[in-house]
């Protein structure tokens, strides 16, 4: 019964969810790419994407947890003056959402 339940579970995930974390995901590695830290890519995505910071921590934890060593690495590059501002970071996820709805329209 219980492995019922567990496929039950992942069943309840359609398309749009996938699709959704995957948005997710796209803009948390555009936001390493930007050298932002993980509590900055949750406002950011939060502010400019209405994405729920904990979505986002989410999502990053599980990046975090499939690519150690990546992280480690990235945590201890990063300096403030490699950081996009607020206006930049605003474009870019805009930009970016549009891409992705545009994209899943197509599909």
């Amino acid at each position: 019964m219980a492995k019922q339940s567990r496929s039950n579970l992942y069943d309840i995930m359609d398309d749009s969810s996938a699709s959704y974390i995957h948005m997710v995901q796209h803009l948390i590695e555009k936001c390493l790419i930007f050298h932002m830290t993980k509590e900055e890519c949750m406002e950011a995505l939060s502010k400019h994407a209405k994405i729920k910071p904990v979505i986002t921590s989410t999502v990053w934890t599980e990046l975090e947890k499939e690519n150690k060593g990546f992280f480690e690495a990235y945590s201890q590059s990063q300096t403030k003056d490699d950081r996009m501002s607020e206006t930049e970071t605003s474009e870019m996820i805009q930009k970016m959402i549009s891409d992705q709805r545009s994209k899943d329209s197509d599909d």
